[in-house]
């Protein structure tokens, strides 16, 4: 295909009449729109307003998403207990494939190619195939919940490791690379140490497989880890072993200058929820000071109950408007760093080579968007309109894997309207019984 547009090619590099061509999976050119018209004339030809590459949600929770709206104005942990993990446990296989779907297609209509996705722990595979089956390019992985867990999802020990392996087995790898496997701990609340030190020792076994979890995100939560651990959050995860590049920890809102540290020397990533941490009132994580650290900082949405919307612009929006007003700084997360965050930063954390960006033989995860409104109007900056004025429904068209996911408002290969009419029947029926 041959796509046209304002091709923003990464942070730091756009050009205003340009064109991308890719050919199988990859992106086999990038240049001025005229010149490749010339070189690959028999392309398929799509024009865009703007091509830019597809976003990275690297922290997402695709099983919650029959759950939208229905815990609002809760702390975290009675946000959890009371509502979001009643909703996991009373999930059957159809209710995970239909999340999953529901969620995939929401995320590929407004412009996310790429997910850390963090699951349930029964039905994942449902999901994997969800993923599989949509196309979008997904970090993915079993809940471990073996300790303090509701009824429905407490598992051994031995039981969740199990299980996890035997996902490994199946899924880590597949679509030609396109799904790859996440050993994922709720969080050290509902973990035991075995647990815990377990999901390391299954992590190292398999090359590529990496770790993904919550960390420090809510107070009450710290001060649980503590009274239990004698340790804060983050020193107990680098005690067990879940610290390191290999592993991403979600929101990491309230960190001292101990934990900091321990995040820099080891190189383990952080992925940045904001509009979750302002709906759970969480707090706001020193993003900046991560960064000044050398500490890769990626954006996610969280779930859809404690956002309300997998829409990735506003996340990136979010994150900058958010570090502003905590730095009381103008240049707090500059547009040009909110980018970043939900691209390449979100693809490294994802552990996803060449992807993030418009470059010849990276991966052709792109997206095309209109700026045919007013809101659009005018564009001065391509990078600054996508942060700060960009909508999900924005967007046009999205390629994942060099192949056409999303067009002109149509999901292609699914009739997204049924899904969303058995998403809504499904949740209705849950949501009666719990």
């Amino acid at each position: 295909m041959l796509l046209t547009g304002t091709v923003v090619v990464d942070v730091e590099t756009t050009i205003e009449d340009g064109a991308v061509v890719t050919a199988g999976d990859r992106i086999e050119a990038v240049g001025p729109a005229s010149d490749l018209r010339e070189r690959f004339p028999a392309h398929e030809h799509r024009e865009f307003d703007i091509v830019a590459p597809g976003l990275v949600g690297a922290h997402v929770h695709s099983v919650q998403s029959l759950g939208r709206g229905v815990a609002d104005d809760a702390e975290l942990l009675d946000w959890l207990f009371d509502h979001v993990l009643p909703m996991e446990a009373g999930l059957d296989a159809e209710g995970m494939r239909l999340a999953a779907d529901l969620g995939y297609l929401e995320c590929l209509a407004s412009g996310t190619t790429t997910v850390i996705d963090h699951l349930s722990v029964h039905h994942a595979d449902q999901a994997f195939e969800a993923a599989r089956d949509r196309g979008i390019r997904a970090r993915m992985g079993k809940v471990l919940m073996d300790k303090e867990s509701p009824d429905g999802l407490e598992q051994s020990t031995e039981q969740a490791l199990r299980d996890s392996e035997a996902l490994i087995r199946q899924y880590h790898g597949a679509a030609n690379g396109r799904i790859q496997y996440a050993v994922t701990p709720r969080f050290a609340v509902s973990c035991t140490e075995a647990c815990l030190r377990g999901a390391r020792e299954l992590a190292d076994r398999y090359d590529g497989v990496t770790i993904h979890t919550h960390a420090s995100e809510n107070e009450d939560e710290i001060a649980a880890v503590e009274t239990e651990t004698g340790m804060r959050n983050v020193h107990w995860l680098d005690e067990v072993g879940l610290t390191g590049e290999d592993v991403v920890l979600a929101h990491c809102v309230h960190t001292d200058e101990a934990e900091r540290e321990v995040l820099a020397d080891t190189g383990t990533n952080v992925t940045h929820c904001p509009s979750s941490n302002m709906k759970l009132a969480s707090g706001i994580a020193p993003v900046e000071d991560y960064l000044s650290r050398g500490i890769t900082v990626a954006l996610g949405n969280d779930g859809p109950p404690c956002n309300n919307t997998l829409d990735a612009f506003t996340e990136m929006r979010q994150a900058s408007l958010l570090a502003k007003v905590d730095d009381n700084d103008p240049t707090a997360i500059a547009a040009e760093t909110a980018f970043e965050m939900a691209t390449e930063n979100g693809a490294e954390a994802a552990g996803f080579e060449k992807v993030g960006a418009l470059r010849e033989g990276w991966k052709a995860d792109v997206v095309g968007l209109t700026t045919d409104n007013e809101r659009s109007t005018p564009v001065h900056d391509p990078v600054s309109h996508l942060v700060f004025a960009a909508h999900g429904d924005d967007v046009r068209f999205t390629m994942v894997d060099g192949r056409v996911r999303y067009e002109g408002g149509e999901h292609v290969g699914i009739d997204a309207a049924a899904v969303r009419e058995r998403a809504q029947s499904y949740a209705e029926a849950l949501f009666a019984e719990i």
